[in-house]
């Protein structure tokens, strides 16, 4: 018997939850995929070239830049809260200190397989998009600069 009045709009409302659960979770994992390190993987001289690949960030083309944060998923989360991280506009948050990253940058003129990839160590204050209290995407790193005093004030990012 096909479904009438509210039932219809029930089963429409709950597989709209289920749908926007799944994505959402899925927005979390892909940055942790894409951008959780920790502690760092040691593979060796070529990190980025083994990380891209290990990630999957070399198909079906090589990604061009992606950070990797070297930190607790914890203090990473920490970002999307009033004790991490602080709004940055345009739904973004910056953190209130610096993470250890490790930024892969595609070196060459080709973005076809096999990817070679130079690597940037540094501390940086991370810029993300947070959704349901969990980082979903990073936009930035700000370098760190002795003359930096915090997300509070103007630098150059990178």
């Amino acid at each position: 018997m096909p479904f009438k009045g509210s039932g219809l709009m029930f089963l429409i409302s709950l597989v709209s939850v289920l749908v926007l659960g799944v994505y959402c979770q899925a927005g979390y994992q892909k940055f942790v995929t894409q951008h959780y390190d920790n502690p760092k993987s040691s593979v060796g001289k070529q990190y980025c070239d083994v990380m891209m690949k290990r990630r999957g960030l070399d198909k079906p083309a090589c990604k061009q830049v992606n950070t990797f944060i070297h930190d607790t998923k914890k203090n990473i989360i920490a970002v999307c809260t009033a004790s991490g991280g602080k709004d940055y506009g345009k739904g973004l948050r910056i953190s209130l200190r610096p993470f250890t990253v490790t930024t892969c940058k595609l070196k060459g003129g080709s973005s076809r397989p096999p990817c070679k990839y130079s690597d940037n160590k540094s501390s940086r204050y991370i810029v993300i998009a947070c959704q349901d209290g969990k980082p979903v995407h990073f936009d930035e790193g700000i370098i760190v600069r002795e003359d930096f005093q915090g997300p509070d004030k103007k630098c150059s990012a990178f």
